[in-house]
């Protein structure tokens, strides 16, 4: 929600949200290497950058409206990217349909589903040495997709 929309909706972007608020822990997370910043930045085809961002969307896909599912399935996709997990937060809207992210150390994994139109919206955006490649086939299982297209971004190349 851009700045004057929050404004115009009442809320504060320095007031946090009753969502926010419930959230009981922090997480301190030390750097997987001790080699400073170099360790977190990626490199994809030879290209140094901040992260490998890859836009995913399902059509044709089954379990969009199972939150279970879902979340299981964003565990599966870190553990197979070799990621580490800090949080998951999903939301189950009525009728139908799921939100949420998993947040990495290395940055996050995001999901929005239409279960009424077979169809999933997803990022998975990753930095150092993880293989955000390798949630592609776990969310081809999971959620059955009959088609699975692929878009990926090189965020801060040359930083």
């Amino acid at each position: 929600m851009r700045q004057n929309a929050l404004l115009r909706s009442g809320k504060s972007l320095a007031t946090p949200s009753a969502a926010r608020k419930s959230l009981a822990h922090v997480a301190v997370v030390k750097p997987a290497s001790t080699e400073g910043r170099e360790g977190h930045f990626a490199v994809r085809h030879g290209v140094r950058c901040a992260g490998v961002h890859l836009i995913v969307d399902l059509h044709g896909a089954e379990g969009l409206d199972d939150i279970d599912l879902i979340e299981a399935t964003l565990r599966r996709c870190v553990e197979a990217a070799q990621a580490t997990l800090l949080h998951i937060h999903l939301h189950h809207f009525h009728p139908n349909g799921v939100s949420g992210v998993a947040v990495l150390a290395e940055s996050h994994i995001s999901i929005h589903t239409w279960p009424d139109i077979g169809y999933a919206a997803l990022d998975v955006f990753m930095c150092g040495k993880t293989t955000p490649d390798a949630c592609i086939p776990v969310l081809r299982r999971a959620f059955k997709a009959k088609r699975v297209e692929v878009n990926e971004l090189l965020r801060g190349q040359d930083t």
